[in-house]
């Protein structure tokens, strides 16, 4: 089976505007939020939404930084070779803050909680949301759902989705890519 496309560039550019307006009808002006791009893929999307965001809103500014959950996972100890930390870059207080959570694909939960988990570092907010590009729906191993979904992908647990950005991966599109044939 090949690899099959869930959205191209532009179905992925429709997504993103999408979502953007859904955050605006919610937050409005901002003025009480914060966006957070959960490393290390996470980031790529939470950078395009908080750049749509801009534009739609004509805000100078937005409340926005990245979280590195590399030590709050559960499975760290676990892997073979030693893991590389990503960068955690956030500058304000999340003290009584709506936080908007922002990663690429939702599988299994437990990325989520590591965030929920490494963001509490930063202060108490008063809401947390989640925003994700992919929903893999029936693959949850914890039990976390999503406030914002850009588009739903039902999947087998030996699937794999990949999200490729333009400013990494030289073009926009979401890729379900099959089981290999040794599974």
């Amino acid at each position: 089976m090949k690899p099959v496309q869930v959205l191209n560039s532009e179905q992925l550019s429709i997504t993103l505007t999408r979502l953007c307006h859904q955050l605006i009808e919610r937050h409005g002006d901002f003025s009480q939020s914060a966006i957070i791009g959960l490393q290390p893929r996470g980031v790529f999307l939470a950078e395009r939404i908080v750049e749509k965001l801009i534009e739609l809103t004509g805000l100078p500014r937005l409340r926005y930084g990245n979280l590195d959950i590399t030590f709050h996972r559960d499975d760290f100890r676990r892997k073979a070779s030693p893991i590389l930390p990503s960068t955690t870059d956030i500058d304000f207080q999340i003290e009584e803050l709506d936080v908007i959570l922002i990663d690429d694909v939702l599988y299994t939960g437990r990325s989520i909680r590591a965030g929920m988990d490494a963001m509490l570092a930063f202060g108490r907010p008063r809401r947390v949301e989640l925003l994700v590009l992919i929903d893999r729906r029936f693959s949850r191993h914890l039990p976390v759902q999503a406030d914002y979904i850009g588009r739903t992908v039902d999947s087998i647990t030996s699937e794999r989705v990949s999200v490729q950005w333009k400013s990494s991966d030289g073009q926009d599109q979401v890729i379900l890519h099959p089981a290999s044939p040794e599974q």
